[in-house]
Order: structure tokens, then C-alpha cells, then sequence
């Protein structure tokens, strides 16, 4: 890899849709906790923002490749991880004799060993997903129809996402029907959340693809999520 190549890799742009794409993830993570009401549907608050990382990584595969996404994948998960321990480190601390608001910090902010794993758990099955069929669409379709890779990589990311999250969160706290319900529901709002966005994300990647002077194919690209280089 030339110099050159390392200098795209790290570009302005780059290191600008990565830190969006980590800031999204946590603050979902953060804002999950409220319940809302739409139209009848409960749902995490998470939902009107979490979607936003999916886009992005769309955004990563298609012009800077799996290669690059998987790093950012990675970056996400270990932020995320931190924040949590920060949390954690908080909660623990004692409180001093005036704070009276240590019960709603920890109730708030103090995640559970279960939905800790479950949040985890989802988010890297969902986005490898989610990228690894990207790239492997932008191939078959010779880079035409984006559309298509766009909502077809969300369609399965999104899927294993809310299949492995709700199910490993809550499994044998909410009866199996209202369970199947709920991954249903949040998958389909997902997924229709990615097709509005579809405008946008043509106008993102046109414009990354044009200023970085990169489109990615990834022949001969290793797909382990466990490799941390380029390949």
C-alpha cells in the first residue's frame, strides 16, 4: 500500500462519516432506554436515530469498501464499549451527600449484563451483515443500481439485528407472539427508514466518490469480520 492509498484511506471525509457513524451508534445506545409511542407502535427511542449507522455503512462499503468498513465496525464496537465502562465507573462511584439523583443515574444510564450482550451481540451481526452483502451486491450488479444495495443489505442487516437483539433481550420476559411482533415491526420501520433515505445516500456516495476519486470493488477481499487490515 503506497502512501497515496493511506492518505485516501484516512481523508478528511473519511475520518468525518466515521465519526458520525460512531456518534450514532452511542447516542442510540444512550437514547434507547425511553419507550415511545408512534401511532399506536412502542418502540426504543433509539429507532429514529440507530438506522442512521446502517446508512453510513452503506455509505463506507460502497465507496471505501468492506476493507474500511470493517475497521469503523470495529472503532464503533470499541467506543461503544468504552462508554459503557465509563457509565459503569460512574455508577459505582459514591455519590456525594447532596446528589439525590443516583437512583434515576443508575436506572437511566446503568445498563443490564443481558441487554449489554444483546446490544452487542446485534450490532456486529447486523453491520457485518449489512456490509458484507453490500459489497458482495456491488459486484453481481457490476456497481449499477445502488438502490438495490442499499435496501437489500438493510433488509438482511436490519433483519438479524432486531432478530438477535429482541430476542436475546427478551426472550422469556414477554410472551413469544408480542416477541415476533416487535422484530418484526422494528425491522420493517428500519428498512423503510433506509428507503427514504435513499435520495440522501445517493448524494453522499456520488459526491465521497467523486472528491475521494475512489469506488471500491472488493475482489479477492477476505470477508472474516476477525481481520483488522485492509484484506
Amino acid at each position: 500500500m503506497g502512501q497515496g492509498d493511506r492518505a485516501k484511506q484516512h481523508s478528511f471525509f473519511f475520518v468525518t462519516i466515521s465519526c458520525i457513524f460512531v456518534t450514532s451508534l452511542i447516542a442510540s445506545n444512550i437514547v434507547a432506554v425511553k419507550i415511545i409511542s408512534v401511532m399506536g407502535m412502542v418502540l426504543p427511542a433509539a429507532i429514529v436515530i440507530f438506522p442512521l449507522s446502517y446508512i453510513i455503512g452503506d455509505v463506507l462499503t460502497e465507496v471505501y469498501g468492506y476493507g474500511s468498513a470493517r475497521r469503523v465496525i470495529w472503532l464503533g464496537f470499541a467506543c461503544n464499549l468504552l462508554v459503557v465502562l465509563i457509565l459503569w465507573i460512574g455508577k459505582i462511584l459514591p455519590a456525594a451527600p447532596f446528589w439525590k439523583a443516583d437512583d434515576a443515574y443508575a436506572r437511566i444510564l446503568g445498563y443490564t449484563p443481558r441487554l449489554l450482550v444483546a446490544s452487542f451481540l446485534a450490532y456486529l451481526v447486523g453491520e457485518f451483515s449489512n456490509s458484507f452483502v453490500l459489497a458482495k451486491m456491488k459486484i453481481a450488479t457490476k456497481g449499477r443500481w445502488l438502490w438495490t444495495r442499499t435496501i437489500g443489505s438493510t433488509l438482511i442487516g436490519e433483519g438479524l439485528d432486531s432478530l438477535v437483539f429482541i430476542t436475546l433481550a427478551f426472550y422469556g420476559a414477554m410472551p413469544n407472539d408480542i416477541l415476533l411482533s416487535t422484530i418484526v415491526t422494528q425491522w420493517l420501520i428500519k428498512c423503510v427508514y433506509e428507503a427514504a433515505a435513499t435520495p440522501l445516500t445517493y448524494a453522499v456516495v456520488g459526491f465521497l466518490k467523486k472528491r475521494e476519486g475512489l469506488d471500491v470493488y472488493d475482489f479477492g477481499t477476505r470477508f472474516s469480520p476477525l481481520i483488522f487490515g485492509k484484506q
